[in-house]
């Protein structure tokens, strides 16, 4: 062995070391709940996903027990209507809604913190999630694309959560991703701020448009969010798809809420 060689072996044995004891001295805490985070060794093979995705560590902690309350819809429940109040006239009749989990517990706790607590390790674990839940149920497509956040919101947050989950699952699933396909013509208030779905539909009504660089005539696009309460924000960037001659639209979002299940999947 080398000098050099048995200096790197040497500097790579500190480093495991003092690894060691800098957890030991300081544990890593959960993400979302703040308790111990006791579930990172079931994570390796996400961190090496991770890394190739993002170029960087993941920054994810989470603990066995938030882990193991992600239990999701069972199969044939994850088929919905995207309004939860359809109407007649509807540009878009029976928009079909992917939606493997409820919008409540851990998921409820864990989505403040994506956009608030500028945690999007979280984001592209629900990602994941979501790429191997629609897998499971041989989801195909032409595109994966996110809804978009406006310029104003994107420099106050720093980061798409709606893109952050669309990209791992797209990896996941072999469909191109896409992020510039959709954007917003005008700033919007948040939904989860406004009461009553007249003020939610006008808030959202013509918010989106497609880029002139993109030709989707023909296509199927899949377009993703984080949480759907409504389906009006969904709702509005499908309308703006299919105008822009998208064949099949799908929505799909991480957790939320319906009762309108959909008979025959997509």
């Amino acid at each position: 062995m080398t000098c050099s060689n048995a200096l790197r072996g040497g500097i790579s044995l500190f480093s495991s070391y003092l690894k060691e004891m800098l957890d030991f001295a300081f544990p890593k805490c959960c993400c979302i709940c703040g308790r111990l985070a006791d579930a990172d060794d079931r994570f390796s093979k996400y961190e090496d996903f991770s890394e190739a995705l993002s170029g960087k560590p993941s920054g994810l902690h989470v603990c066995g027990k938030c882990l193991s309350s992600l239990a999701p819809y069972e199969s044939d429940k994850r088929w919905l209507l995207c309004l939860s109040d359809p109407y007649d006239g509807d540009p878009c009749p029976g928009l079909p809604l992917y939606l493997p989990l409820a919008y409540e517990g851990m998921v409820k706790r864990a989505m403040p913190m994506i956009k608030f607590g500028k945690k999007p390790c979280l984001a592209r674990l629900f990602g994941c999630l979501l790429g191997t839940f629609m897998a499971s149920d041989s989801v195909h497509a032409d595109l994966i694309v996110p809804v978009p956040l406006s310029p104003k919101r994107m420099k106050e947050r720093g980061f798409n959560q709606a893109a952050e989950i669309a990209k791992p699952a797209s990896a996941i699933l072999g469909i191109p991703y896409a992020d510039d396909v959709l954007y917003r013509n005008r700033n919007t208030n948040r939904q989860t701020e406004l009461k009553g779905n007249l003020a939610r539909i006008a808030n959202v009504t013509g918010a989106f448009g497609v880029s002139e660089e993109w030709d989707l005539t023909g296509m199927t696009v899949i377009v993703v969010d984080d949480v759907v309460t409504t389906g009006f924000t969904l709702h509005e960037a499908a309308a703006a798809l299919y105008e822009a001659g998208a064949e099949k639209v799908l929505c799909a979002a991480f957790a939320g809420s319906r009762q309108i299940k959909l008979d025959e999947p997509f």
